[in-house]
């Protein structure tokens, strides 16, 4: 197939990215690189089936021939890094399922999949746990973090309605903390912030009291996630969750650093940032049901990969 992949240089793109290259398949990637790192894709051009395309998806595309399949996950997915500029952010995830629509309009492949990366920030502060995709959410839309969580449930309305108006294919996934190889070491999401400050020999940094949870889902399984949504059946959209249901707080996730790296971890506690969500844990009863898909690696697994790959950036 030749597949687009927006937002390509990220670390969920690269981690996509070169699956597919592996499986033989031939990718062209966009990346603006505001948070995608020129490093992922020079990694990925050595391969010859990969074209990439310095390109901001609130622009229309420029003219890349036809896709069989699109994923679009353009969108910083960091809060530090998504709150920099948050009307861009908010443009970026609207308008850019936007002009993905607009250039399939012109599309000799009719029928091209949009594969849409959403988020578990779609959820909020949630009040039902665990999150099931039937929850409509806890959102503040005026708080600081909207600009992601209104920008991807635009995103969701949008392709939905493009969806039933012209019955074309989209494929919607609320993707659970995934971490792995190919984060941005400075990218500021608990997984990369903790393993980079505890290699650094620097204090944990730890916001709030750590109590509140997360559910850690190695990127490994989330690409799984990614490629089995996009083969599903044609009439299956989602919203669909994926992560991992193993929820821990985050002072656990620095017990189980300790244990991972064979050192004592001093923690450092700072203020709770605005409507920071207290709880995440997914129930993937649907991604099990219609996608036969379920998490394979585990946390002590994903950590060791997870550090060794930043170990060796020194």
């Amino acid at each position: 197939m030749r597949i687009l992949i927006t937002g390509v240089a990220g670390f969920l793109g690269t981690n996509l990215a070169f699956r597919l290259l592996g499986e033989g398949q031939e990718v062209v990637g966009l990346d603006n690189l505001s948070t995608g790192l020129r490093s992922n894709a020079e990694f990925l051009s050595k391969n010859e089936k990969f074209t990439f395309i310095q390109h901001d998806m609130v622009d229309p595309l420029p003219k890349l021939g036809d896709f069989d399949l699109v994923y679009n996950l353009a969108c910083p997915a960091s809060p530090p890094k998504y709150q920099l500029d948050p009307i861009k952010t908010f443009r970026t995830s609207v308008w850019g399922v936007w002009n993905i629509i607009e250039y399939l309009k012109n599309s000799k492949t009719a029928m091209t999949p949009i594969v849409q990366a959403s988020t578990s920030e779609v959820y909020g502060n949630p009040l039902v746990h665990p999150q099931i995709e039937g929850y409509f959410g806890n959102v503040n839309p005026i708080g600081i973090r909207s600009c992601y969580d209104e920008g991807k449930r635009a995103a969701e309305t949008l392709l939905m309605d493009y969806h039933r108006m012209t019955k074309k294919s989209v494929k919607i996934i609320r993707i659970f903390n995934s971490y792995g190889p190919f984060m941005d070491k400075n990218d500021g999401r608990a997984v990369s912030n903790f393993i980079v400050q505890a290699l650094n020999g620097q204090p944990i940094s730890l916001y709030g009291n750590g109590k509140q949870t997360r559910s850690f889902c190695y990127v490994d399984d989330t690409v799984d996630g990614l490629i089995k949504m996009a083969m599903s059946r044609p009439e299956f959209t989602g919203p669909v969750n994926i992560g991992n249901p193993n929820e821990i707080t985050l002072l656990e996730l620095i017990d189980r650093l300790e244990k991972a790296m064979g050192k004592k971890l001093e923690r450092k506690f700072l203020d709770l940032p605005k409507d920071d969500p207290t709880q995440r844990k997914p129930d993937i009863h649907l991604a099990k049901k219609e996608l036969g898909w379920q998490p394979k690696v585990d946390l002590e697994t994903g950590l060791a990969k997870t550090i060794a790959y930043f170990k060796a950036l020194d």
